[in-house]
C-alpha cells in the first residue's frame, strides 16, 4: 500500500477513535445522570414508604383510641340510662308514697272527725 492510503486509514481510524471516545464519555455522563436520578427516585420512594408506615402506625393508634373512647361512651350511655330508669322508678315510688300519704291524711282527718263526734255524743249522753 502506498503512503497516502496508509495516512488516510490512520486519519480515519484516528477520527473514529476520537468519535468513539466522545461517544464513550457522553455515554458515561448520561449513565451518571441516570444513576443520580435513579438514586434520588429511590430515596424519595423510601421517604414516602417511611411516611406511609408512620401514618399507618398513627392510624392504628388512633383507631385503638377511638375504639376505647367509643366503648367508654357506650358504657356511659348504659350507666346514664340505668340512672334514668332508677330515677324514674324513684319518682314513681315518691308519687305513690305521696298518694298514700294523702289517703292516710284523709283517713286520719275522717277518724279524728268521727272521734270528736263520738266524744261529743259521749259527753252529751253522760250529761243526760
Amino acid at each position: 500500500m502506498d503512503e497516502s492510503a496508509k495516512n488516510k486509514i490512520i486519519i480515519i481510524l484516528g477520527i473514529s477513535v476520537v468519535l468513539f471516545f466522545v461517544l464513550f464519555v457522553g455515554s458515561c455522563s448520561s449513565s451518571g445522570k441516570f444513576k443520580k436520578a435513579h438514586d434520588k427516585e429511590m430515596e424519595n420512594r423510601l421517604e414516602v414508604e417511611e411516611k406511609m408506615s408512620k401514618f399507618n402506625q398513627d392510624k392504628s393508634v388512633l383507631e385503638k383510641k377511638l375504639s376505647t373512647v367509643t366503648q367508654s361512651l357506650e358504657e356511659e350511655k348504659a350507666g346514664s340510662q340505668a340512672t334514668k330508669k332508677a330515677l324514674l322508678q324513684e319518682q314513681l315510688v315518691n308519687q305513690s308514697l305521696k298518694d298514700e300519704l294523702q289517703k292516710v291524711t284523709k283517713l286520719k282527718e275522717a277518724i279524728e272527725g268521727d272521734l270528736k263526734e263520738a266524744l261529743l255524743n259521749n259527753k252529751s249522753k253522760s250529761k243526760k
